[in-house]
């Protein structure tokens, strides 16, 4: 039977995605003469407690040999999530979704497909779309003032770049995350011109509030730079300077929970005898959850007593982040081109949008990006479906759904599976935060991609196990070859890429500390650099990738086949995993070869000469 619906292509609807509040869609079904006669409606649910099926009678729109046409339109006002099937009126009969998207005919109970519809007026920074990140662990990338004093007697100074960092858990003497390799803000001021070579427009950096661990985030001083990574001074010289190389400087928020050994909890003693853990009347002390039932005798962040969890609601905590000469305020007006919303999924929606109030009262195009590991539009929190995707929260998400799907798919995965999962986020995600998502293959809290590539799983195994490991020979080279294809694909989808520091030399490393190694400054490794500068001046010169629509064209076994359709250019992306040089037809008419565990890129303008191509990476 051919393909009764299927959300993905416009015939059966338009517009493809996500809506604005007031616009209207148009669904059509095509159904095969054999199954007889039917009425088909439209079953539409908005979820939300008050809201209840509606159904909608479709048109009939003529026939085509052996099939009959129906279609329905209708406007969508109302900012929210909304679930439809078809119901065919004979017989109980039910279309519901298929796992290749494709509608099936049912008389049991479905999946059903879904519709985000979002805000009217959400809109997200120019500025950001097209663009390339990188992320940088603080203490990890470079050491620009060496031999610095540690700022606490409680640092270690780790003065061998190529040690491993520690990994042995406190509780048997060990010093996890007390180790600190010297990384700061004068390393990455003196490595501009490096990432500007890489054709870098932003970094994302983890913590660099003071905080007394490696990772900083155990915030003890919001508004003050550690004093391992340089003064607050010398980040507004930092983001001055990046931006003659025409990059920007997010920053990354914690602000469901602070270090107990900060000067707002203080249960150390470091900052004196106030803070709420010791001082009942303390400024503080209603930020936070004191409470005898609790480890320690207060809230913290998943039991750790060393993360005393914040109250996002009280007044002065929000105040405190959200106000006028607040965090976010300070830090934006220090320079800063965003923040990047630790744990949002555990940040009330309404504290987000008052932080998203804060960020746009100093720019439009400051950024707002939370870390959420799954489907932003559908996670449930709170109690209730979260919003902070529907234009009043963020502006996008770290895209995870994207770093999985990528990686299974280098490794194996068919494309139709990986192909499935990318066009399902593409669907669900409102447009301006789709074209602002970050996409990605590693970063601080998974292990590193090449790791994933071409080392074995760690399934469970513990820290002992993963220390010291490192692929290297044919493995190594075959999973070169990996992530290379794995980043063409993640700098041609739709989203800004980011790459993680150390990537671009094939760094190693599990779970964390391991994946947060020192960079390696004298590595050999450089075939993977020049690959990721070619693909970020392509990003840069060819507008498709700025908000350009996807369409898949071919997704079969190891074969990903697809475009990104802009105004003016076309980009067609062939990534080809399997053993074998393949020819592929292009949209074009004409073909094209790809090496094996290769790509091809080839950016046409839109109604030219179809003869006329000017970028090819091989």
């Amino acid at each position: 039977m051919s393909c009764l619906f299927n959300s993905y292509d416009p015939y059966f609807k338009q517009p493809f995605g996500a809506l604005r509040a007031g616009q209207t869609v148009r669904l059509t079904l095509c159904i095969p003469e054999e199954l007889g006669y039917v009425d088909p409606h439209l079953v539409l649910q908005k979820e939300g407690k008050y809201d209840v099926p509606v159904h909608y009678r479709m048109k009939f729109d003529g026939q085509t040999p052996q099939q009959n046409h129906f279609s329905v339109e209708l406007p969508l006002n109302d900012p929210g999530l909304y679930f439809y099937y078809f119901d065919l009126y004979t017989d109980f009969r039910r279309i519901y979704r298929g796992p290749d998207n494709c509608g099936v005919v049912s008389w049991q109970e479905g999946e059903k497909w879904q519709i985000t519809v979002y805000d009217a007026g959400f809109q997200t920074p120019e500025c950001i779309k097209g663009k390339v990140f990188y992320q940088i662990f603080p203490d990890r990338f470079c050491e620009g003032i060496e031999n610095k004093p540690m700022p606490f007697p409680d640092r270690l100074y780790q003065a061998d770049k190529h040690a491993e960092p520690f990994w042995q858990p406190n509780e048997t003497g060990g010093h996890l995350n007390e180790d600190y390799f010297g990384g700061d803000l004068e390393g990455i001021r003196i490595k501009l011109p490096y990432l500007r070579e890489m054709g870098v427009d932003y970094l994302y950096l983890n913590p660099i509030f003071e905080a007394h661990s490696n990772h900083r985030y155990n915030t003890a001083d919001y508004l003050n730079v550690d004093p391992l990574l340089g003064t607050n001074e010398e980040f507004e010289v930092l983001c001055r300077e990046a931006a003659k190389y025409g990059i920007g400087i997010v920053l990354d928020g914690v602000f469901s929970h602070t270090g107990s050994d900060s000067r707002y909890f203080n249960r150390e003693g470091r900052y004196g005898d106030g803070g709420a853990y010791r001082d009942p009347n303390s400024p503080y002390r209603s930020w936070y959850d004191f409470d005898p039932k609790y480890k320690g005798g207060y809230r913290s962040w998943w039991g750790f007593e060393t993360l005393p969890e914040v109250n996002e609601e009280n007044p002065s905590y929000v105040e405190f982040i959200t106000g006028e000469g607040g965090v976010i305020d300070t830090w934006l007006r220090r320079g800063a081109a965003g923040f990047r919303l630790d744990v949002a999924d555990e940040l009330p929606d309404d504290f987000i949008e008052k932080i998203r109030a804060a960020v746009k009262r100093v720019s439009p195009e400051k950024f707002l990006l939370g870390e959420v590991w799954e489907d932003a539009t559908t996670k449930y929190g709170f109690g209730q479906r979260r919003t902070y995707l529907l234009g009043k929260g963020l502006d996008s998400v770290m895209n995870y759904p994207f770093k999985n799907a990528v990686l299974d798919f280098v490794k194996g995965t068919p494309a139709e599976q990986a192909m499935g999962e990318i066009l399902s986020i593409c669907e669900h995600y409102p447009a301006p935060a789709m074209d602002t998502a970050l996409n990605f293959l590693s970063t601080h809290d998974t292990e590193r991609a090449l790791t994933v590539i071409a080392d074995e799983p760690a399934n469970g195994r513990g820290r002992e196990w993963q220390s010291g490991r490192c692929v290297t020979g044919e493995a190594y080279e075959e999973g070169m070859l990996r992530l290379r294809m794995a980043y063409a694909i993640i700098y041609t989808l739709p989203g800004v890429p980011c790459l993680y520091y150390g990537d671009e030399i094939g760094m190693q490393g599990y779970r964390d500390p391991f994946n947060r190694a020192f960079f390696c400054w004298d590595s050999h490794e450089k075939r993977l650099k020049p690959v990721l500068a070619q693909l970020a001046q392509l990003r840069h010169s060819c507008e498709a990738f700025r908000t350009g629509e996807l369409r898949v064209l071919r997704a079969q076994d190891g074969i990903l086949h697809y475009q990104r359709v802009g105004e003016a250019e076309t980009a067609e992306i062939i990534v080809n995993r399997s053993e074998h040089i393949i020819v592929e037809p292009l949209a074009s008419g004409k073909h094209t070869e790809v090496n094996p565990m290769g790509f091809t890129i080839v950016v046409e303008e839109n109604g030219h000469n179809p003869n006329h191509s000017y970028y090819d990476i091989k």
